[in-house]
């Protein structure tokens, strides 16, 4: 309560000083302009001499927020901080004709500044001003500079007071930048087309998960905000867009957690004539070459990528042997046992699906392509030549979590058409998270969808194993939260 008070006193104080700067003058003015960022200049100019620098009489413009200040009556110092990192100023009182005023400003403020470059006797690159100027007037003040913004929920809920105290996080978000980026630049490189498709569908498809609702006023009907751009990403293909993808949103109507968001950002794309054995080889080097681009210590894809089958997976990771996942009664009891919950009229492709994905899934830490899924957990993939039960599909995990999926996707209209009216029929059943029948993407798949293979990547989990975070809301900037 004591803090609460001390902090409305500041803000009044600092009010009172915005109100007595508007009588004065301009208290928003905008008509800086900066020529320097603090780390170019600390890179270009860090290791001059101290005598060199001076000879030289670099002149330089900078802007930022004001984090620190030692106010030493004739003289002051500062530190500003920018986008780009801090740099020291070093203030006269008989150099300057507002310099009474600067020692009325506020830590979090923000100024403009000019002068020349030069190091203080301990060595730290400068900026001896030769003029400041109050650009913006902070009213609240910054969170305490030594124990910084610890609390987490305040942390997601103003994300711009986290990334303004605390460098980690700031650089976190460098990171996920950086990473997007150069997977844009891996695929682009590789003729794909980066394509945006609708994020309000009509129909809600793609994948099997529960979605948003929505209601288009002017047409009178209901939409659904995306689960997944797979089915229009596919049209495209169909349309001649024979290496395609997109780097979007995606929305699930599903619970909160350490790695789930109900907005998401995920990569999919596309490639023709090829299935998912060369789509394997490519995610592995596309993340290979990321990781390498990006400078990060963790080495995650430098790692051998381990294949195995699902069952290959299930015998290593259980008890269950090979004989065990033909027999629907053995399934059904080692899943009662490990209470895994056994749906009415459950078949021995989802009871394994169920296994793996309760037992098996958080033990793979190593790179892990994980292959020939059930069909029936599947309704978008190709089935396999040898078994019309195996899908040729992979997901991949790290770290025991998902990082991908993908498909050799399957083009029979038929087949699609008759996968859709299982779906269909187990979303009148109760299932939210089934598919829709979508009769114009069959309308497409008549006209022809050349062999090709699809993945999906899930760019937030990715970027929290490439940062080190434990949480899917540390990557986020602004992450999904009840409302106070």
């Amino acid at each position: 309560m004591t803090e609460q008070v001390d902090e409305n006193h500041l803000i009044e104080e600092r009010r009172k000083k915005l109100l007595a700067l508007k009588e004065k003058t301009n208290a928003y003015p905008n008509n800086f302009r900066r020529d320097s960022l603090a780390d170019d200049l600390l890179k270009s100019f860090g290791e001059e001499k101290k005598e060199d620098l001076e000879k030289k009489g670099i002149s330089v413009s900078v802007a930022g927020r004001v984090m620190l200040r030692r106010i030493m009556g004739k003289a002051s110092f500062c530190t500003i901080q920018d986008m780009s990192g801090r740099i020291q100023f070093y203030l006269r009182g008989d150099e300057l004709d507002n310099y009474e005023d600067f020692k009325d400003w506020d830590i979090g403020d923000i100024v403009g500044a000019s002068g020349k470059l030069f190091k203080t006797n301990t060595g730290e690159l400068s900026v001896h001003l030769e003029k400041i100027s109050l650009l913006t007037k902070s009213l609240r003040p910054l969170p305490e500079k030594h124990a910084g913004l610890s609390d987490i929920e305040t942390r997601y809920r103003k994300r711009y007071l986290d990334l303004l105290t605390n460098e980690e996080s700031l650089n976190v978000f460098k990171l996920r930048s950086s990473i997007i980026s150069n997977i844009r630049n891996y695929l682009i490189s590789d003729n794909f087309i980066e394509v945006e498709t609708p994020m309000m569908h009509s129909i809600p498809g793609g994948a099997t998960a529960r979605p948003f609702v929505t209601h288009h006023n002017s047409l009178d009907m209901d939409l659904y905000l995306r689960v997944a751009p797979e089915l229009y990403l596919k049209r495209l293909v169909i349309g001649g867009m024979e290496k395609v993808f997109e780097i979007n949103r995606n929305f699930r109507n599903e619970g909160l957690s350490t790695r789930h968001n109900p907005e998401f950002t995920m990569l999919e794309f596309y490639t023709a004539y090829v299935d998912v054995n060369y789509q394997m080889k490519f995610v592995e080097n596309m993340l290979r070459d990321v990781e390498k681009k990006i400078g990060t210590e963790t080495k995650i894809f430098e790692k051998d990528f381990i294949k195995l089958s699902m069952d290959e997976a299930i015998i290593n990771y259980t008890d269950l042997s090979k004989g065990d996942l033909l027999d629907l009664e053995k399934l059904i009891s080692f899943s009662n046992n490990s209470k895994i919950k056994v749906e009415k009229n459950s078949v021995i492709g989802i009871l394994k699906a169920e296994i793996f994905d309760t037992l098996v899934e958080k033990k793979l830490l190593n790179p892990t392509f994980i292959y020939d899924y059930p069909i029936e957990i599947s309704p978008l993939s190709r089935s396999s030549d040898e078994d019309e039960l195996i899908a040729e599909r992979f997901e991949l995990f790290v770290n025991g979590r998902e990082l991908g999926n993908a498909f050799s996707e399957l083009n029979d209209p038929s087949e699609q058409s008759n996968r859709f009216r299982t779906q269909s029929e187990k979303k009148e059943s109760g299932d939210q998270e089934a598919m829709h029948f979508d009769a114009d993407y069959i309308e497409a798949l008549e006209y022809g969808l050349a062999p090709c293979a699809g993945v999906g990547i899930g760019i937030d989990r990715l970027v929290m194993l490439l940062t080190g975070t434990e949480s899917i809301r540390d990557v986020l900037l602004f992450p999904q939260l009840k409302n106070k």
